[in-house]
């Protein structure tokens, strides 16, 4: 498993949100440690706290208590080391596909020609070669997301947050994209967090699925992925002795901790 320092370390981490009517603790006291290239998914019952986790992460949301280091340094704001991955890609309808994926070195101020060609062959590796005068209306929904990807890797981030990336691509397209990025993110040696309702996505994809436990989300158990599921490609990771197993062990830590939603 990859393990070569610390990138992520989150201590005794407490959110609280507060209402005209109440103070509603979402996340308490979550500790954890996160190393170099290594993936982790999160995984829990809904309202447990699993977008909030990332939001601390990437900067955007002040802990109530505890403390964020990020590649040994204390959290205070967003970063440019931190790529952020969500559900919908929010390609700009009026740009090209290039100009889309420029946006965020356009932003940081790091937009040149070296960094356009890096981003010309980020989409050809992408199998979107091609594409780059074409317009978000123009492609599937997988390959927007493929976008969106390329988009986020192009600024170079160390880490690299994704929250539930595939959950509305239709199943083929999703498991396509689950290889893609997962060899991708193993090329570039991203350190990635993703959270996901899909058991069997977060055990093909990680080295480690964390369960979060519901109202307040706590961290309820940690399943360390063997070897020979951790090293297949996340297609024929399903296919793995111990594969199903671990499902299952999975499925009752989620209903036992409050989910175990048909959806997961």
């Amino acid at each position: 498993m990859p393990d070569s320092g610390n990138v992520i370390r989150l201590e005794n981490i407490s959110q609280v949100y507060v209402s005209e009517r109440e103070a509603s603790l979402v996340i308490e006291d979550v500790s954890l440690e996160i190393g170099q290239g290594e993936f982790v998914s999160l995984v829990g019952p809904s309202g447990c706290g699993k977008t909030t986790l990332l939001s601390i992460i990437a900067g955007l949301l002040p802990p109530t208590r505890g403390k964020v280091e990020v590649e040994g340094s204390s959290v205070q704001g967003p970063s440019s080391r931190i790529g952020y991955m969500l559900q919908q890609d929010y390609l700009f309808p009026w740009r090209t596909i290039l100009d889309n994926a420029l946006i965020g070195l356009e932003l940081t101020g790091n937009l040149n020609a070296q960094s356009r060609e890096r981003t010309r062959e980020l989409l050809a590796s992408m199998g979107l070669g091609g594409t780059e005068e074409q317009y978000p209306s123009e492609l599937s929904g997988g390959m927007r997301q493929r976008v969106a990807l390329v988009r986020t890797l192009a600024t170079d981030p160390a880490i690299l947050l994704l929250d539930e990336p595939f959950s509305a691509l239709d199943y083929q397209t999703k498991l396509q994209l689950e290889d893609l990025v997962s060899d991708t993110l193993k090329e570039y040696d991203k350190t990635s967090v993703l959270v996901t309702h899909d058991l069997s996505e977060a055990i093909a994809v990680s080295d480690r699925v964390i369960v979060l436990d519901r109202n307040p989300g706590r961290i309820r158990r940690e399943f360390v992925i063997p070897d020979n599921i951790r090293m297949a490609q996340p297609f024929y990771a399903r296919e793995q002795a111990g594969f199903n197993e671990l499902f299952q062990s999975l499925w009752n830590e989620l209903v036992q901790s409050g989910g175990g939603e048909k959806d997961t």
